[in-house]
């Protein structure tokens, strides 16, 4: 078996207990409140009696003690069933399944214009420290970095779709379009610009930052100092040996910041009406739904998981001396 494929089984062996501590602690944590999802549906349609109450509390499981709910949820899960949604009448797993690709493809094209940007911007910034070009970014990324994403998101909205009307307001497709294959996807991608952009522009800054950090860090070591006495181009030695090392931190940060990115996902997919896994957490919240907000965290919990999982990966190509150093 290679270290790699070790280092990997390592890693989803250890994530095991990690996912059955989260289940635990949020079921507990959930259960707490007040409430449940058979008060939120009675206060829906302005009230019921206690025998309508006690009735769907039965149906749904909901009479139990919380000790036999948890221990059916664990067997449950074992078997890989998130169970029903009180609030929505329809398994959580297919609703999940339903929301989740838009919110995928919201943080992926985001995660990409803002890795890829930031990384490049922050080349830029850190190649002559201390000149214009790194005064100027340096502080439009701290400028960017502290606009709620909230604010910017409505924005964006209001100069590009309600006034030059460039791109839609809100939602993920066009409505009843009968769009398909190509052109439904050019739809999609045309819905995504905003949120993508106001998602993007926010880690854009926190890339730039870190990666201007690790460059500026770097001219000072004895490897560069080196390749200059070899006489390598000045490009050669930013891009191959300065931005390459400097570029460790940024991944590491890529991991780090995939929780946070699915809690903004929230924030900016109430913003423009785009129906993802985040407006289901608030869904689920609102309906009082456990679970329903137990599935949605512990399917969050497995991309997180996995994000770094292919961080860890990641390293191993960018500096093959983390690939030998074993599991």
């Amino acid at each position: 078996m290679t270290p790699a494929l070790r280092r990997i089984l390592g890693r989803l062996i250890g994530s095991i207990p990690v996912l059955l501590i989260v289940v635990i602690g949020v079921f507990l944590l959930l259960n707490s409140a007040g409430g449940d999802a058979v008060d939120a549906y009675l206060a829906s349609i302005g009230g019921g009696d206690a025998g309508l109450a006690a009735k769907l509390r039965a149906e749904h499981g909901l009479d139990q003690s919380i000790w036999r709910r948890l221990i059916f949820t664990l067997g449950r899960l074992a078997q890989g069933d998130l169970g029903w949604s009180v609030a929505l009448n329809r398994p959580i797993a297919a609703v999940i399944a339903e929301r989740l690709p838009n919110t995928l493809w919201l943080m992926g094209s985001a995660t990409a214009l803002s890795f890829l940007a930031g990384s490049a911007l922050g080349i830029l910034a850190g190649r002559r420290p201390g000149s214009a070009v790194d005064r100027l970014l340096s502080g439009g990324s701290l400028l960017l970095y502290s606009i709620p994403g909230f604010w910017l998101g409505l924005v964006l909205s209001v100069i590009f779709a309600v006034q030059l009307r460039w791109l839609p307001v809100s939602g993920i497709e066009t409505i009843a379009s009968g769009k398909t294959g190509m052109d439904r996807a050019l739809d999609i991608a045309w819905h995504l610009v905003l949120p993508v952009s106001t998602l993007g522009m926010i880690y854009l800054a926190l890339f730039l930052r870190v990666m201007r950090s690790g460059m500026a860090e770097a001219w000072s070591q004895d490897y560069i100092l080196a390749a200059r006495a070899r006489g390598l181009s000045e490009s050669r030695i930013v891009l191959n040996h300065a931005a390459r090392n400097a570029l460790l931190p940024l991944i590491t940060l890529l991991g780090l910041q995939a929780a946070s990115m699915l809690g903004g996902s929230v924030v900016v997919e109430s913003v423009f009406g785009v129906p993802g896994f985040g407006r289901l957490a608030q869904e689920a919240v609102a309906g009082r739904d456990t679970p329903l907000l137990l599935g949605v965290i512990l399917v969050s919990a497995v991309l997180v998981i996995l994000t770094n999982l292919l961080v860890d990966l990641a390293y191993g190509v960018i500096d093959p001396r983390v690939g030998r150093g074993g599991t």
